[in-house]
């Protein structure tokens, strides 16, 4: 009977290790919360639902089938943002207006002909609700679009209500300078760092409270906070399971490298492993040598990342087909590691290497405008482009960061 008892133990033991899955979230997101709130907020009100796969409780189950199922609440109108709804849009493609095939609900398109909702699209609701996953970069478009969405809904005297979920960064880390007048733009909407630190509904305060939406206005809003959520935690701290928050971000660990290569990755000068199984956390191309790049990013003694030499051939995009030596880079320590920084850095260093390949040098000029956009300043392109060299820009990327936190404390949801 003994042996018995102890080989189920260890059968149970082994299930659970091998099941990840088993184990509860250890936060419940905004839908999980406004559930348990049999959805009071939401009776009797026709309502309007921004979303896309991610949005989800914390056993899969879809905020659209939640709320259309919910009793007492109308669904009426579903607005699909980049990527569509059920995410079946390539990055950048028009998003069209048409009927969702579960639920026979219309879809108007936030990433189309419009990327606000226009008045006729608001019409039959009295509430737009907002149940995205960030990624907690400033050039992920999302967060454009639940912007907008309150500038709407304040100009049409709708009520707006965002189900908060994780900020997959933590909200610790603040990087990159505002963004000026003349790169406002939908990868960078608003005054914030391109690292802001604040989770979804938090941002939706301080757009709200710093009237920083179009003209100042203010929509009704309520966020309908989390549990259990700490500034310090990255998503995987969470115990929710990761959903695609567009193709190239399968994984955490993709959102956490999006902000190391993605400002360079505006460019076609190096693959950034979007094309290979590691999108956004390696810089590569034809012309580099792998070990010497390396050994140049190693000898910087970055804090908190090292860089491994890797060798491949991307499957798509960028210099598909083509043998690509380049770095893979290894966060060791997250609370550390400056995650913009490491891009100027690449920059840098492959401009010493290969003065004749220096960045700004051999881009076509036609990408500097986005470029600049992403960056949220012209002047970290024409302040960089005189040296190739990661000082000349440093000051300015990071004079914003220490006011932008003080200001953006007094919209923090949780400690």
């Amino acid at each position: 009977m003994k042996k018995i008892i102890l080989s189920l133990l260890c059968l149970l033991v082994i299930s659970t290790a091998s099941n990840p899955t088993s184990a509860r979230p250890k936060i419940k997101t905004g839908i999980e919360v406004l559930k348990s709130q049999q959805f009071k907020i939401l009776q009797g009100k026709r309502v309007g639902l921004i979303t896309n796969p991610t949005g989800v409780d914390n056993d899969m189950r879809s905020t659209i089938d939640l709320l259309y199922n919910a009793p007492g609440v109308k669904l009426v109108a579903l607005y699909g943002p980049e990527h569509g709804v059920r995410g079946n849009i390539y990055a950048g493609a028009s998003v069209q207006d048409n009927i969702d095939p579960t639920t026979g609900l219309p879809v108007y398109s936030l990433y189309g002909k419009t990327r606000k909702a226009t008045a006729e699209m608001l019409k039959d609701i009295d509430v737009l609700v907002y149940d995205i996953q960030d990624i907690g970069s400033r050039s992920f478009t999302y967060i454009s679009s639940m912007g907008l969405a309150m500038e709407t809904a304040a100009e049409n005297g709708k009520e707006f209500i965002v189900l908060d979920r994780p900020n997959p960064l933590g909200g610790e880390k603040v990087e990159g300078c505002l963004t000026e007048d003349d790169c406002v733009s939908f990868v960078s909407q608003f005054r914030i760092p391109y690292l802001y630190g604040l989770t979804c509904g938090e941002l939706a305060c301080m757009l709200n409270g710093e009237k920083l939406l179009k003209n100042g206005v203010q929509c009704p809003l309520t966020i309908i906070k989390m549990k259990g959520w700490k500034r310090k935690m990255t998503y995987s701290d969470t115990g929710l399971q990761w959903i695609s928050s567009s193709p190239h971000i399968p994984q955490p660990i993709s959102a956490i490298c999006y902000p190391v290569s993605g400002i360079l990755g505006e460019f076609s000068y190096m693959n950034i492993g979007v094309g290979y199984t590691i999108p956004f956390q390696m810089f590569g191309a034809p012309w580099l040598n792998a070990d010497s790049l390396a050994r140049r990013m190693n000898a910087l003694h970055l804090p908190g990342v090292i860089f491994r030499p890797v060798y491949l051939k991307p499957f798509y995009a960028t210099m598909k087909g083509e043998a690509v030596e380049g770095i893979q880079v290894h966060i060791t320590d997250y609370k550390k590691v400056h995650l913009t920084d490491i891009q100027f850095y690449v920059m840098q260093e492959t401009a010493s290497m290969y003065p004749d390949k220096a960045v700004f040098k051999v881009q076509d000029p036609k990408r500097f405008n986005m470029f600049d956009k992403v960056c949220g300043s012209k002047q970290i392109r024409l302040r960089f482009a005189e040296n190739h060299r990661w000082n000349d820009i440093k000051d300015y990327w990071y004079k914003d960061v220490e006011a932008f936190k003080k200001l953006s404390r007094k919209y923090y949801l949780y400690k």
